[in-house]
């Protein structure tokens, strides 16, 4: 009888154990399943955001076409190639105290600089930042401009007294105002729409020097708007005031945008008469383009769907500072729905949208730490996904790369369509001088591994040979500055 209970309790135990196995192994098979299908939507990711030379001509030469199209007419093409009033950039001989008020993203600055003419150049400058609450963003255009022209008349309070316009002089401010706006002369311009954000209905189609004037009046300064110009137009006046072989500027931080100068007669919709130079400065909107050969994925597609400006800003989109964060999120919201990539439970956080920004995006994607412990930390903080193992923390630098690169790379062929347009992509024989672009924003600057796969693709689809022709500058600053010296160069005290 013992035997036989004996018996019964081993076979019992031998099937118990069984079961476990059995259990353990289907698990892991589980597991080991899910985890494949993370990696395949990864891979899916990856080849859907390929972007081989091939490809990247064809967005350079739509570019191409494009520009001409918006060059035509107005609303000819998706670029909006806006005349800028802009035809004469600054010499150098400049002089006096101006300020600039910078608005283009979800902070503003206000400088103060001091110019000394062909001697002294840039003198000294000064400048505040300031953050723009959230629900100005979306509120109205009274209480932005109200809100702008308070924290400029603190920044006006706090001028030394070398500093200060002499008597019956008013101050005079450059307007960098980076949204699409129209403009009908230097210093008026009608807001087409608002992007990077943005959407203030009451502001669109009136003129933004109105209506930060009124504000200004509003708060007591006492200052005059002499020029209103796009950030792109900033930099690149900012840019040729240093380097006189500046002709083109990009940026790229929260959002993007391109500015050239364009030969007058090569503007078929300007109908006025040509400025004397024979140049106009073009600000190209670039943001707005959009072709079939830009390789969009579902992620792209549903977050324009959800966005502020559906069908609008597509480049922007898919190479700027605001979207690149939300993106990886997005890929990685779908690989914890599909594939359990952070557990059985999903975490609530990454399901908010715009929470991973592209500055922590950028912080993960250098990480150079052997367990990727800046990784792990930035999931843990912003999506309070805790414990994550080196092969997860991997996957997402992964994801980080393809993004990034994918921008990068883009960016570089919107480049190539302005160097293209200026006839700046071959060498002509003779023709020794160098051929500079100014960068400027935040996402160039600081997301370094954007900045260099840019640049090495930009060199890679020049050649050799035009490359060493070719240099990009960093224009730290060049929006605040150029307005500034836009401000001293259409002076009505010139």
């Amino acid at each position: 009888m013992e035997k036989k209970v004996v018996l019964a309790v081993v076979c019992a135990a031998a099937v118990a154990g069984a079961v476990t196995a059995a259990f353990v192994v289907k698990r892991k098979m589980r597991k080991d399943g899910k985890w494949a299908r993370a990696i395949e939507i990864v891979k899916e990711m990856e080849e859907k955001c390929a972007t081989p030379i091939g490809k990247l001509k064809q967005v350079a030469d739509a570019m191409l076409v494009e520009m001409h199209a918006g060059l035509a007419s107005e609303g000819g093409s998706k670029l909006k190639m806006l005349i800028s009033y802009v035809d004469n950039l600054p010499t150098g001989d400049e002089n006096g105290l101006f300020y600039a008020l910078d608005l283009g993203g979800t902070n503003f600055r206000v400088l103060r600089v001091k110019l000394g003419g062909k001697d002294g150049r840039l003198v000294n400058q000064e400048f505040a930042e300031v953050p723009i609450p959230p629900n100005l963003m979306t509120g109205t255009s009274n209480a932005l401009f109200d809100y702008i022209a308070a924290e400029l008349a603190k920044f006006v309070a706090q001028e030394g007294e070398e500093l200060q316009s002499p008597p019956g002089k008013m101050r005079e401010l450059g307007f960098t105002f980076s949204f699409p706006v129209i403009q009908t002369s230097i210093a008026s311009g009608t807001l087409v729409r608002w992007t990077k954000g943005f959407s203030i209905d009451d502001t669109v189609g009136q003129d933004v020097v109105v209506q930060l004037t009124k504000a200004m009046e509003r708060q007591g300064v006492h200052m005059h708007v002499s020029a209103l110009v796009n950030d792109t137009v900033g930099t690149l006046a900012g840019g040729k005031y240093f380097n006189k072989d500046v002709i083109a500027a990009v940026i790229l931080g929260t959002g993007t945008n391109a500015a050239y100068v364009e030969c007058a007669q090569a503007i078929p919709k300007w109908h006025g008469a040509l400025p004397e130079s024979g140049e106009m400065v073009i600000n190209m909107e670039w943001g707005n383009f959009r072709s079939s050969h830009l390789p969009l994925t579902d992620y792209d597609l549903a977050l324009d769907v959800e966005s502020l400006n559906p069908g609008e800003q597509i480049f922007e989109k898919i190479i700027s500072g605001m979207y690149l964060g939300e993106i990886v999120r997005r890929v990685l919201l779908n690989m914890a729905e599909e594939a359990a990539f952070f557990g059985d439970i999903l975490p609530s956080k990454l399901k908010i949208p715009f929470i991973l920004r592209t500055p922590d995006m950028s912080a993960m994607h250098h990480d150079t730490s052997s367990d990727l412990e800046v990784v792990g930390s930035k999931l843990k903080d912003i999506l309070e996904i805790y414990n994550t193992s080196l092969k997860t923390r991997k996957v997402v630098v992964e994801l980080c790369n393809i993004v990034a690169t994918r921008g990068a790379r883009l960016a570089a062929a919107g480049i190539l369509g302005i160097l293209k347009k200026m006839g700046k992509d071959t060498v002509k024989e003779g023709d020794k001088q160098s051929t500079v672009i100014a960068l400027d924003g935040g996402l160039y600057e600081h997301y370094s591994e954007y900045s260099k796969c840019m640049e090495n693709t930009l060199n890679e689809l020049l050649g050799e040979e035009v490359s060493k022709t070719i240099e990009i500058v960093h224009s730290n600053d060049g929006s605040g500055i150029g307005a500034a010296l836009l401000a001293a160069s259409h002076s009505r005290y010139r």
